[in-house]
C-alpha cells in the first residue's frame, strides 16, 4: 500500500484530480506493490522482464482533491500463462473513501515485446489466485 499527497500539479482548475492523473496513481502503486515484495521493476526490465499494460477499466466513483492523503491498494485478481491482473484501489486515508478503482491487466514480455511466460515468483505471489 502506497499512500501520497494530491498536489497542485494533479487538479484542475476546480481544485479536483485531473482523471488522466489516476493512471500516474495506479502506476505509482504497481510498482511499490512489487517493490515491497522485494522486486524491482528497474532490475526486472533489466533482466529481460517488461510487464505493459495491455487493457485498463476505471472506475470513478468520487472526486480526489487537492491536498487529499490518498492511499493505492493493490490486489492479484487473476494469473496466467503470461499475463496477470490486478484490482486497484485509491483511497482517501481521512475517511476511508473509495474514490476510484481499476482493473488492469498486464502481460510479461521480453525486451524485443514478444510474449513469454510469467516469472515463477509472480505466480508464488499470486498464491492460490
Amino acid at each position: 500500500m502506497m499512500q501520497f499527497r494530491v498536489y497542485y500539479e494533479d487538479t484542475d482548475a476546480g481544485g479536483v484530480v485531473y482523471h488522466g492523473r489516476y493512471l500516474g496513481f495506479f502506476e505509482r502503486g504497481r510498482t511499490e506493490y512489487f517493490r515491497e515484495r522485494g522486486f524491482s521493476v528497474q532490475e526486472l526490465h533489466d533482466e529481460g522482464t517488461i510487464f505493459p499494460v495491455v487493457r485498463m477499466e476505471i472506475d470513478f466513483r468520487y472526486p480526489a482533491r487537492l491536498d487529499d492523503l490518498v492511499q493505492v491498494e493493490v490486489e492479484i485478481a487473476s494469473v496466467g500463462n503470461t499475463s496477470f491482473t490486478l484490482l486497484q484501489k485509491l483511497i482517501r486515508v481521512t475517511d476511508e473513501k473509495l474514490l476510484s478503482e481499476a482493473k488492469v491487466t498486464l502481460v510479461c514480455v521480453s525486451e524485443e515485446m514478444k510474449p513469454k511466460r510469467l516469472p515463477t515468483w509472480l505466480k508464488e505471489l499470486a498464491g492460490g489466485v
